[in-house]
């Protein structure tokens, strides 16, 4: 076939072979026209069917939804005719329901004006009667009056008095009796309410007492400090008497060490410092390390300790007594009462007694208990702070009650529990009471501690009023002051003067028996740090 074909190529010419391919492409697009006209007629004979199809496909469902809408539309027709049809008849009801409550209420009218009509025809015949028995009474009057006008004659004809005369000698007589009778019992009345009111006042306060469990005065003014043995009594003393000598100064208590075995006694009339030197005692002891610097330190540290107690002393006097709403400053200041006493009767513990006492007092009389009991807890506040501010307790008390916003009932109270200002109410005089019972009953107070702590505070206070003077600390019962001064502006020479001006004053202005001595001291310290 190849040979053949290329045969054929050889014996055509060039211009043959040209013709035939002309004619080739001729034939070529002839066939491919004709089949492209079939392909299109064949494609719009499709497109036609289809349209013909769906345009029947669109006619069954427009007849589809018409026959639905009118499906619906006459179900919707018929809603509406039931509605109209049911409301149409309700109307009808209504219209029939007060149709006949207006014939009941036409009926009952008719009958009401029936009524009416009898009862003016009564109405009209009892005022006709009535009209005769005013004539009856005129003329039964006019006889009374006459009758009383002969009988007033007589009387007088009687007795000689006229009418005005007879009226004020009965007055007289009347009120006379009167006075008498309400006199006598009156007089009746006020012994049966004193009896009655000091049997009372009697049962309230024994009731009051018998529910107030209290301490008898316990305070003393020594600290016993047990000792695991001896020997540490020497590593107490220190050299030269160096550690005992720190520990007096850091503290303001005597330190008393004697023949009493396994034990050191700590002096002083100051409650807090005899407790700051107690426990720092014991620290000590329980560490080891026992020399000035480590002393100071410590002292330091137990005195932070001895105020967050001093604190939480009044927590618990708060919580104890159930008083609430007190200012942070009104609870510290009773923590500090823990370590005031008064003739030796513990001032919180005595405010929680008086506390106590003027509430129970207070439920029983049917007034208000939570004044009652705030007064008496307050009563004494002023004993916290009344060495370190000028005035009496009452006024200090009163002064800080105002600070810190305590109502007039609690202030008015605080003021009049000692008799100064005029009891206005009855918790005021419930905490008068109250404290009377606290001070006054057996064992409550012992009086001559009292008096050494206030001489012991003179002591101080004279002391601390020198220009130089740091702070100053009583010891040995009153009888030795010693008295720390600022270096920097007391010098040597001067302390010897310092000494003899305390001493003098000391002399005239306080009462003592036998002497005091007076000793100054003056420390310079250099501290560095090698690092």
């Amino acid at each position: 076939m190849t040979s053949s074909y290329t045969l054929l190529l050889a014996v055509l010419s060039p211009g043959a072979i040209a013709g035939i391919a002309i004619c080739a492409f001729i034939v070529g697009g002839a066939i491919g026209l004709f089949g492209y006209r079939l392909y299109s007629q064949n494609k719009i004979g499709l497109a036609r069917r289809e349209a013909a199809r769906i345009l029947e496909e669109a006619n069954l469902e427009a007849k589809t939804i018409r026959k639905e809408g009118e499906l619906e539309a006459k179900e919707q027709m018929h809603n509406l005719r039931s509605e109209f049809e049911k409301e149409t008849k309700e109307r009808r009801a209504e219209l029939q329901r007060t149709e006949n409550r207006l014939v009941q209420k036409e009926t009952f009218l008719d009958k009401k004006e029936e009524t009416i009509d009898n009862k003016q025809t009564d109405l009209e015949n009892a005022q006709k009667s009535i009209e005769v028995t005013k004539q009856n009474l005129k003329a039964i009057e006019e006889k009374l009056t006459h009758a009383q006008d002969l009988m007033q004659e007589e009387l007088e004809r009687i007795s000689g008095l006229t009418k005005e005369e007879a009226s004020a000698r009965m007055r007289e007589e009347l009120l006379e009796g009167v006075k008498r009778d309400s006199a006598n019992e009156a007089k009746e009345i006020e012994s049966q309410a004193k009896e009655n009111a000091e049997k009372k006042a009697k049962n309230i306060v024994s009731l009051a007492i018998q529910r107030c469990a209290a301490d008898h005065a316990s305070e003393t003014t020594v600290s016993v400090v047990p000792l695991p043995s001896d020997d540490m009594k020497g590593r107490i003393i220190g050299r030269v008497g160096r550690n005992i000598r720190a520990l007096e100064s850091a503290t303001g208590v005597d330190v008393i060490i004697d023949d009493t075995p396994d034990v050191v006694t700590l002096s002083s009339f100051d409650p807090i410092r005899r407790e700051v030197a107690r426990i720092t005692l014991e620290k000590l002891i329980a560490d080891g390390r026992i020399h000035p610097a480590r002393i100071e330190e410590m002292v330091d540290r137990v005195k932070k300790e001895v105020d967050q107690s001093i604190k939480d002393a009044g927590e618990e006097a708060v919580f104890e007594a159930n008083v609430h709403g007190l200012h942070p400053e009104l609870v510290k200041l009773l923590g500090r009462l823990r370590y005031r006493t008064s003739y030796g009767q513990n001032v919180l513990k005595h405010s929680l007694e008086v506390a106590f006492l003027a509430s129970i007092m207070a439920s029983e009389l049917g007034v208000d208990v939570k004044i009652a009991k705030r007064a008496g807890l307050l009563h004494d506040i002023g004993k916290a702070v009344d060495h370190e501010i000028e005035g009496t307790h009452i006024q200090i008390g009163v002064d800080i009650a105002k600070k810190y916003k305590e109502s007039p009932a609690v202030i008015h109270a605080i003021a009049a529990h000692h008799g100064d200002v005029e009891a206005e109410t009855i918790e005021a005089v419930l905490v008068q009471a109250a404290d009377a019972i606290s001070s006054a009953r057996p064992g409550a107070r012992r009086e001559s501690l009292e008096n050494y702590v206030r001489r012991i505070e003179n002591i101080e206070t004279i002391a601390n009023s020198f220009e130089g003077v740091e702070q100053s600390f009583a010891i040995q019962a009153g009888r030795e002051i010693r008295v720390m001064v600022k270096p920097e502006k007391v010098n040597d020479s001067a302390t010897i003067f310092l000494a003899k001006e305390i001493a003098s004053k000391l002399e005239s202005e306080l009462e003592y028996p036998g002497q005091i001595k007076v000793s100054v001291i003056r420390e310079i310290r250099s501290v560095e740090y090698a690092k």
